[in-house]
Formats: C-alpha cells, structure tokens, sequence
C-alpha cells in the first residue's frame, strides 16, 4: 500500500510543482505595496550650431558696417600757419587679413579731398588762394573684433600699422607734410568710434527678430490630443575665432527648459534671450525633450481598443475575453485593472478581474508603445477561476503583451514637423534648418494623473549663407 502510494506521489510531484510555482508567482504581486514613483527629469533643450562665416561674407559685412564717410572738418589747424578744410572718405573694398585667432589687420583703402592754405592774419591775408588737395592712400590698421555680452559687435586693440600713402603738398612754394596730421585724425577717429565700449554693430534685433519667430510656442497633436509647448532659455553661449582660412568660426549654443501649456494659453510671443556666456561645446547637435503627458482617461480609451471585447484562447478547450480596462500607476510602473470572463468548453464560465502591472517600453521597429515584464494577480471570489488562470499565467501574459500595444508613430512625425519648424531661423546672412532629426521616447513616468512620455528629438542644424 505505501509502495502504491509513492508512486503516485511520484507520477503526480510534476504537476504538483508546477502548480505550486504557478500559484507562487501569482501570489509574489503584492498589489498593496506599489513603492515610490519615479520622478520626472528635467525637461530640457539644448542647440550648439558650430557655424563658419566665410571670408567673403565677412568682407562684406564690414564694408556695410564701417561708413562712407570718416571724417568731415572745416578750418581745420594743420600746423605751420596751415589751415583747410578737409573730407576723409573710403574709396574702395576693405579687405583684412586674419594674423591669429583674434586679430585681423584690416586694409581700407581711403581718399581725402579738400583745400589747404595758409592761415588768416599776416601773410595770410595777401594770399587768400588755397591749394586742393585730393589723393588717396590705403591705411593698414589692427584690430581685434569681438562679441559682447550684449550682443554687440565692438573693436579692441586698434593699431594703425601704416598710412599706406604720402600726403605732401606745395602750399605757396612751402612743402606741407599732411601725413602725420592725417595719422592723427586716423587714431583720433579710432578712439572715439572703434574701441571695445563703443558698439560697431548690435546684432540683437536681429538675433531677436530671428528668435521672435523659432522661439515661439509650438502645437503637437496625437488623436484629437493637442499639446503646446515653448522654448525658455536660461543660457546662450558663444565663442568666435578665426581660423586658418581666414574665415570667421563661431560655436553658438542655447540650452534651456521645454514648457508645457494648455492650447488655450499658449504663450503669445518667445521668452527673452539671455546674456551671451563663454562655449566650449564644437559639436553640432540640437537635443530636446518634450514632456507629452497622456491622462489615464486618454490611456484607457487607447488601451481599450486593442484590450476591451477581445477574445483569445487561453488553451485548447477556454477562451478568455477581456473588458473594462482601467489604467492607474503603481510606483514606477503602470498597472491595467480589467475584467474577464473565461468560458470552458464544458459550459463552465470562470468570472473575476486582473490587476496587470508592467513597465511601459518603445518598439521602434512599429514605433509602438508596448508593456515589458508583465506580471498579474487575479482577483475573483472563484477559487475554480484562480486555480485555472494560475495554471494559464505565462500564456495570458503573452496575449496581454501581444494586444496592450498602441502606435505612437502619428505622434512622433507631429513632433518632428513642429520642432523643425521652430527652430529654423533666417537671419539677413543665413538660413538656418534642422537637419537629419530624430525623434523617439526616451522614458515613461506614471503619475497621479496620467502617464508622461518624455520624447527626446536629436538631429544637426544646417547653415546656408545668402
């Protein structure tokens, strides 16, 4: 008789296992005790365009910024018992040569025109004619051109290196050397209008007016689901060089927070630019994460779709049919409550409801979201109905995992389109696009309201030169 017994415990201690694990791992979700929430990074953007202005551009905006006309003096004292009146003006294209990284020497090529005669009083009042003057010469000067915190365009460091001319007159058979008079007026010209506290060009309106139109708030939709988001910067940095081409190399980069608004109060016009800072970054790369927040009410009507009504066979002789999904957080992981029915081919018909945890994931093949490392506990009054779905636990999760999956591809190209048009500037020199853009969640976050998908968009900013 114990011989026969064992046996049987023998022939049965399988089965027996595999119920017990079975029941196990039914019972190791302890519903009660969801843990803490992860908490939500920080939603931030960051852009650095190292960008080069070639020689030709740059030749060009300092021939539109430096004027016409330098200086415009009558009675002039040139010394001597000399006087005259006297118009320093450019006669041609300035060109420059860059000696380092920060200094260029500039040739600007200059005409004066006037007239020089002796004083009034003496001798000069028997000769009242005077001599005209109109040469040209080509002054080289040194300088070091930089941006200023405020986003202005100064000059330091001025050195006149040469006149580049002779200006020697016969005034009444008296020979007049103008030259170091002119050099005078030269550097005295240059100390009031090119030194580092004296702005050659603000580029801020013009930065702004670009800013005005990439900074404003832009509209992301996913089904009918419209989210407004906006750009606020808390630093822009800057380094600029020349290089060994001559041409004017500049890193510009902006880093900041995304904000998130309701349509209805969309921020009207872009957050103000900061002050510039040092960069060191020389890559290329805009990095920006958008915080879409999805209620769970949104969620459940999405889940719903694929999960609510739904049948499939648990084993050869039951099929299950799932209904009324609810979606709520548990700690860091998303649980989905929902009822079923299970109907036997025997007629019998097992009734409760599961409460389904897992961690959201990004299929980037389907560009889906779907649900990771599954696991359930069954709620029923039926211990028949307990028993049955512990036995079916890995096949069920297999079908939750194959049907809790919803498409957010709609979502991404909507983000992209609405990040590329952002941050595409023109300004008077340059049009600026984002290129080769990348957009792909980077993290999911339950919370008390809904669950946030933070999408993170990657990709280059390309510069063309009008």
């Amino acid at each position: 008789m114990k011989h026969t017994l064992s046996i049987g415990l023998q022939k049965y201690s399988f089965w027996l296992v595999v119920f017990s694990f079975s029941v196990a791992s039914c019972k190791s979700l302890d519903i009660s005790n969801p843990g803490p929430m992860a908490e939500l990074p920080p939603s931030e953007s960051q852009v650095n365009v190292p960008f080069e202005i070639p020689k030709s551009t740059l030749d060009r905006i300092f021939n539109s910024q430096i004027p016409v006309n330098l200086i415009n003096e009558e009675s002039m004292d040139f010394g001597s018992g000399i006087e005259g009146n006297l118009n320093l003006r450019r006669s041609g294209t300035i060109t420059y040569t860059a000696l380092d990284s920060q200094r260029i020497e500039l040739k600007m090529p200059l005409e004066v025109r006037g007239e020089v005669g002796l004083k009034r009083g003496g001798l000069g009042n028997l000769f009242k004619g005077k001599v005209p003057i109109e040469e040209t010469f080509a002054p080289i000067v040194r300088v070091n051109p930089q941006i200023n915190p405020d986003w202005t365009l100064s000059v330091d460091d001025f050195e006149l290196v040469e006149l580049g001319g002779s200006l020697t007159l016969d005034v009444l058979g008296m020979e007049v050397d103008l030259s170091q008079m002119m050099e005078r007026q030269i550097r005295s010209w240059a100390e009031n209008n090119l030194h580092k506290d004296r702005e050659l060009v603000n580029l801020k309106p013009m930065i702004e007016l670009a800013w005005q139109q990439a900074g404003k708030a832009f509209t992301v939709d996913w089904d009918g689901n419209s989210k407004v988001f906006s750009i606020q910067p808390e630093a822009v940095k800057l380094k600029e060089f020349f290089g060994k081409n001559e041409s004017y190399h500049v890193w510009l980069g902006m880093s900041g927070k995304i904000n998130t608004h309701p349509v209805d109060a969309a921020p009207s016009r872009a957050f103000p630019l900061p002050g510039l800072t040092a960069n060191k970054e020389s890559e290329n790369f805009v990095e920006i994460e958008l915080p879409f927040d999805l209620s769970y009410q949104e969620l459940d009507q999405l889940l719903g779709e694929n999960l609510n009504g739904r049948s499939f066979k648990a084993d050869k002789k039951t099929i299950m049919t799932l209904d009324q999904v609810r979606s709520q957080p548990f700690g860091e992981l998303l649980a989905i409550t929902c009822d079923f029915v299970a109907d036997r081919e025997n007629g019998d018909e097992l009734a409760g409801s599961f409460f389904v945890v897992g961690k959201p994931s990004y299929d980037s093949d389907s560009q889906s979201l779907y649900f990771d490392d599954i696991n359930f506990k069954v709620i029923s009054e039926d211990s028949k109905a307990k028993l049955g779905i512990a036995l079916k636990k890995r096949k069920i999760i297999r079908q939750i995992e194959k049907r809790a999956v919803f498409p957010v591809g709609s979502l991404l190209e909507d983000s992209m389109s609405g990040i590329q048009d952002r941050l595409a500037m023109s300004v008077g020199i340059a049009d600026l696009q984002v290129d080769e853009l990348e957009v792909e969640p980077s993290g999911f976050y339950p919370t008390q309201s809904g669950i946030t998908v933070m999408m993170k968009a990657k990709g280059k900013i390309d510069v063309t030169w009008k």
